[in-house]
C-alpha cells in the first residue's frame, strides 16, 4: 500500500500543530501561575542569534500552511507576523489549521512530481512536490516546532516527550 502525499502532509502537520497549541496553552498557564510576563517567554530564544519563540511558531505555521497549498498548485495564504501574545499565537495556529483543512486529498495526491518554485530573497529554489515535502517542509517544520519546545523547556516549563509527540 502506497502512502499518499495528502496523508504524509496534512494529517501529520495538523496533529503537530494541535500539540503545539497544547504546549502553548501549558506555557501561558505556567507563566500566569508564576507571575511571569508572557512577553518574556514570547521573546525568549536559546541563543542570541536565534529567532525568539514567537518567530519559531510563525515559521512552523508558514511551512504547515504552505505545504498543502503548494502541493495543490495554489498560492498559500499570507499571514502578518505580528503576534505578541500566546492568544495571538494560538489564533495563528488555528488559522493555519483551517487553511490546511480547506485542501482535500484529491487536490494533493499525485503532486509528487509537481514543480514547486520558492523564492527566498534573491534566491529561487525549484523542487518536485515529493522533494519539497520531504526535504523542505518537514525538516523545517520540525526544526521550528522543536525550537519552540526547547525554548519553553529551557525556561523551566515542565514538558516531556508526551507533549511533543502527543497522543
Amino acid at each position: 500500500m502506497a502512502i499518499s502525499m495528502y496523508q504524509a502532509s496534512v494529517p501529520v502537520l495538523d496533529k503537530l500543530l494541535g500539540n503545539l497549541s497544547t504546549i502553548l496553552t501549558k506555557a501561558a498557564t505556567w507563566a500566569e501561575s508564576r507571575k511571569i510576563d508572557q512577553s518574556v517567554l514570547i521573546n525568549a530564544r536559546l541563543a542570541p542569534d536565534m529567532f525568539p519563540l514567537c518567530r519559531q511558531v510563525q515559521i512552523a505555521c508558514d511551512f504547515a500552511k504552505g505545504a498543502p497549498a503548494r502541493l495543490a498548485g495554489a498560492e498559500p495564504p499570507k499571514f502578518e507576523d505580528n503576534e505578541t501574545t500566546f492568544a495571538e499565537l494560538q489564533a495563528r495556529i488555528e488559522k493555519t489549521r483551517k487553511s490546511m483543512a480547506s485542501y482535500s486529498a484529491a487536490q494533493i495526491d499525485g503532486s509528487e512530481g509537481r514543480e514547486i518554485k520558492l523564492k527566498f530573497g534573491p534566491r529561487e529554489m525549484e523542487f518536485t512536490g515529493l522533494v519539497y515535502l520531504l526535504n523542505a517542509v518537514m525538516p523545517n517544520f520540525y526544526f521550528h516546532y522543536t525550537m519552540t519546545y526547547a525554548i519553553l523547556r529551557h525556561n523551566g516549563l515542565e514538558l516531556g516527550k508526551g507533549e511533543y509527540i502527543g497522543s
